[in-house]
């Protein structure tokens, strides 16, 4: 899939041995996919600033005019599309946007950023002011803006977990069906290995189908975005990871990303399948982590041993580290359920069973039920109880409610009969749009909105972090918190005096998405081993391993060092007098 060649003959490499006539050009091609020459003098192409009436001899390219602009066509204006297209933009690029929802794109070009991204809106509305960002729902034009075209729609997952490539493959098509000069096609979107030759077999097919001989090259470029951080991953990457079939994809790809590889060389080239894998490898080892901190957490569990102490033991080894092994109740989004089921139905296709992923999945699903276990083993029966909901999205600093553990709380206390009053400081509209109105839920204004018989922290939002003890009581009939851990206190849950603000070492440690661990951060002052001052609290069990249990010094207290995923682990009761 060489850059510059038509739907010609292939060689054993994949790369067309001698490309189509492009005007007076005739790009050839070493049987090693080397790039030997080209000429071309093409006006049309003169706005992109790498093809300006040059002569490229083996390997050797002239240096690009960087005070030049790039036109980047962006197609699909979901997570993934806008923040590509702001941050082009942001760099100086003239972008235009495609998408087919016209009522999307005409908010667009009001102004109204349809997802929740931290920097996002005042990125779109800067570029959408200084001329550089547009959007349109005309595929045509899409096509015909400059050399760069990225496909950035959604890949939903099919009934058996593949990924479902109808709309990757639909831009494919349009393409080919306006392409009227040479460019790249740059996939954005995550799809399984092989997705980018399915991608260049319908583009060919629509040349051929008008008989038109133009030059193309389809090129991998997978996105590592983290929700709530994704235009700080964009401007400062750890990695671009680059795939292509031939040098030139590579100069043009290096040319495009040189704004953001400024610091040191982050680009990583390799072949598209390669690059294709890389993606959900990465996904899939991140979740593979998680999965397996659950499982020692229920290990810790029925052996009585303490999850934290564990964590902390085999963090300190560099070759293991300290990210994403915090236990909790599963992880959630668009990425990791979905590319971890794609993955294990690709692999399926070619004849291998892949029995990790399919264990780490089984751990997710089961994971994700067990504050509802807990819950329903404390009440025995849900039936007309009323659940407070602390969190909605499946991580905070965003409104994506995809796969979150929240949902499967919400459905299964309904399935028993039971009503869910819910907050979040950004995802009642989601939870809104999801579930619609309905008589078992309510989406609450505030964190102390009244009448539940029991909280439970599912999202890590700062404002969990240390909650009024005193107000909680007035909003809470019965004594029972869960944070994927359960905390059970009485009605009167704070005693005057009693601090409620973490320090400034623990409020530095902004932990990542996946738990609730130290958000009840303040001290329970206690008065003995089996007596709680004034009857405050009546029984703790210490289930979130990121909290020590210090009786020498009478306080429940959030351990140092403590990272964002909780547990529902490790047991230490304490029972009141009397």
């Amino acid at each position: 899939m060489g850059l510059l060649h038509g739907p010609g003959t292939r060689s054993e490499t994949g790369i067309n041995a001698l490309s189509c006539e492009f005007g007076d050009t005739v790009p050839l091609f070493s049987c090693r996919g080397r790039f030997l020459s080209v000429r071309h003098h093409t006006s049309h192409l003169a706005r992109d600033r790498h093809y300006r009436s040059t002569r490229y001899e083996a390997d050797e390219a002239d240096e690009a005019d960087e005070a030049s602009t790039l036109n980047i066509a962006i197609f699909g204006s979901g997570y993934v599309g806008l923040v590509t297209a702001a941050c082009f933009s942001d760099a100086g690029n003239d972008v235009l946007c495609v998408d087919i929802d016209a009522a999307r794109v005409e908010g667009l070009t009001l102004g109204d950023c349809p997802i929740h991204e931290p920097g996002l809106p005042d990125l779109l509305e800067a570029n959408a002011q200084a001329g550089r960002l547009r959007f349109t729902t005309s595929a045509a034009q899409g096509v015909a803006h400059g050399l760069y075209r990225f496909i950035a729609v959604g890949t939903p997952p099919c009934e058996d977990g593949s990924a479902d490539l109808q709309y990757v493959l639909a831009v494919a098509n349009s393409k080919g069906q306006h392409m009227r000069e040479q460019h790249l096609v740059i996939g954005k979107s995550t799809v399984p290995v092989g997705a980018a030759d399915h991608v260049h077999a319908t583009i060919a097919s629509q040349l051929h189908a008008r008989d038109a001989r133009i030059a193309f090259e389809v090129v991998s470029n997978p996105e590592f975005l983290k929700e709530g951080a994704a235009v700080s991953d964009f401007n400062n990457p750890d990695r671009i990871v680059v795939g292509v079939s031939s040098p030139k994809a590579t100069q043009l790809m290096l040319t495009l990303y040189a704004p953001f590889n400024r610091n040191h060389d982050r680009v990583i080239v390799m072949h598209v399948r390669s690059s294709e894998l890389t993606k959900y490898a990465a996904n899939a080892m991140l979740a593979n982590k998680i999965s397996f901190m659950n499982e020692m957490a229920n290990v810790a569990d029925a052996l009585g041993a303490k999850i934290e102490k564990v964590r902390l033991g085999i963090g300190s080894d560099p070759r293991i580290g300290f990210q994403f092994i915090y236990p909790g109740c599963g992880y959630g989004g668009s990425c990791f359920p979905k590319n971890v089921k794609a993955l294990i139905q690709t692999t399926a296709k070619v004849g291998y069973r892949t029995a990790v992923l399919e264990s780490l999945e089984a751990v997710n699903h089961r994971q994700k039920k067990t504050l509802f276990e807990k819950m329903q083993k404390h009440f025995g029966d849900l039936r007309g109880k009323t659940i407070a909901l602390w969190g909605l999205a499946f991580k905070p600093r965003t409104d994506d409610m995809r796969e979150a553990p929240s949902r499967t709380l919400m459905e299964a206390v309904w399935a028993a009969g039971g009503r869910i009053r819910a907050f979040d400081p950004v995802a009642i509209d989601e939870a809104r749009r999801l579930y619609g109105e309905r008589a078992d839920l309510y989406l609450a204004a505030s964190p102390e909105d009244a009448g539940a018989d029991a909280l439970a922290i599912v999202t890590e939002w700062r404002i969990f972090h240390s909650p009024n003890f005193e107000r909680l009581s007035r909003v809470i009939n019965q004594p029972l918190i869960l944070m994927d851990a359960i905390f059970t206190i009485p009605s009167r849950c704070a005693a005057p005096g009693l601090p409620t603000t973490p320090s400034d070492e623990e409020r530095d440690d902004d932990p990542p998405s996946g738990s609730c661990a130290r958000q009840l951060s303040s001290h329970c002052t206690l008065a003995g081993e089996e007596k709680v001052e004034q009857g405050i609290i009546q029984q703790i069990h210490v289930t979130d391993p990121s909290w020590s249990l210090d009786l020498a010094h009478r306080r429940v207290s959030p351990a140092r060092s403590c990272g964002p995923r909780t547990s529902r682990i490790r047991a230490c009761p304490l029972r009141a007098a009397g």
